[in-house]
């Protein structure tokens, strides 16, 4: 190479100019904008992320958001983990009985939500199940896919009761008094994707709709015409997906329980992956999914599972009492019927529950 010609002024202009348009094409594609509405998908938690955004956004701008709230997935698996030894909850779950543990803040509103619903629901919902699940194969064990033996289950059935965890929350402080296993797999997702929506507002973005694995959290409208985001609610299929009733969500969060895919068989018999807490058994109703609109996804996602235990006829007592916002998708012989709460009927249009050919809970018959 000729060093002499790279120090004349011809040489040197070239390439000042080649740099300056090689930094041009860097910020060009970073700075390009993306066509509304913009999709973000990928893998957490051993399901997926879809995270939509209707506002106007930039290859960087929309980069910079994804790592944002993946990081914030990231935080909540390294805090309630169970498939992970070094997680605040499994060093929780490893802890000295009767010792107060200092937890993060996060884990202590989770636990709170947790003993409010185990609580309200009789003991239907109980994050201390782990022990449970994992006999029935459903767990972090990897056990065989058979009935457990009963003096297996009383046994482990003896393990459960989240009475037996005390949790201060004014001073970020929880014990264990017997050794259970606290499991919030119930109610983690959902607090994941209130971090999402979180992170997203914290951001300034306006309009966007999250999905974690079947968790849903909308804001805003899904374009400029104002139209509001729409959601389906699953038919109980086993072999597919398929959307049974096409719902148009308003600010508010969903998520859904239900006992149609995650199950297996024995001399003919289904067990499902929905256990009962009380009974150490998986549920045997007629009440194939449960979902729950609520401003807290978290709460959602616990009161989903609670109702799914109790079935049908005593989730939608409950419902009432507490005035939930609730669509329960219930067994009729060979067919399906969809029932909704007096909170959810309130909270959309009577028009809409109607044209969905949704029924108000007097529809429940034994």
């Amino acid at each position: 190479m000729n060093l002499s010609a790279l120090r004349s002024p011809t040489s040197l202009r070239v390439v000042v100019l080649g740099l300056l348009g090689l930094v041009v094409a860097g910020c060009s594609e970073s700075d390009r904008p993306l066509d509304s509405p913009v999709h973000l998908n990928g893998d957490i938690f051993g399901s997926f992320y879809q995270v939509t955004i209707a506002d106007p956004l930039t290859q960087g701008e929309a980069q910079q958001l994804e790592e944002g709230f993946v990081a914030e997935l990231q935080d909540v698996d390294a805090a309630m983990s169970i498939y992970r030894d070094d997680s605040e909850l499994m060093v929780f779950n490893q802890s000295p009985l009767e010792e107060w543990q200092p937890l993060s803040d996060e884990l202590i509103e989770v636990l709170a939500i947790s003993r409010t619903v185990h609580e309200q629901s009789g003991g239907a919902f109980d994050p201390t199940v782990g022990a449970l699940v994992n006999l029935w194969s459903f767990g972090a064990e990897a056990r065989p896919e058979e009935v457990p033996a009963e003096e297996t289950l009383q046994a482990r059935l003896a393990e459960v009761g989240f009475d037996h965890v005390e949790i201060d929350d004014e001073n970020l402080q929880a014990r264990r008094l017997r050794d259970v296993l606290v499991d919030l797999g119930g109610v983690a997702k959902g607090h994941g994707t209130d971090r999402v929506a979180a992170y997203l507002d914290g951001q300034g973005i306006e309009h966007y709709l999250v999905n974690l694995g079947g968790d849903l959290v909308a804001k805003g409208y899904r374009d400029g015409e104002g139209e509001p985001w729409r959601i389906g609610i699953e038919a109980p299929l086993e072999d597919r997906q398929e959307a049974r009733h096409i719902v148009p969500l308003p600010e508010i969060s969903m998520a859904t329980s239900g006992d149609y895919r995650n199950y297996f068989e024995q001399d003919g018999k289904r067990f499902s992956h929905t256990l009962d807490p009380r009974t150490g058994r998986p549920i045997t109703h007629r009440l194939a999914s449960v979902t729950v609109a609520h401003s807290s996804n978290a709460w959602a996602d616990a009161w989903a599972t609670a109702l799914m235990v109790l079935g049908e006829e005593r989730g939608m007592a409950l419902a009432r009492e507490h005035a939930l916002n609730v669509v329960m998708i219930v067994r009729d012989d060979d067919e399906w019927i969809s029932i909704v709460s007096p909170a959810f009927i309130e909270l959309f249009d009577e028009s809409l529950i109607d044209d969905l050919g949704l029924q108000p809970p007097e529809s429940l018959s034994p």
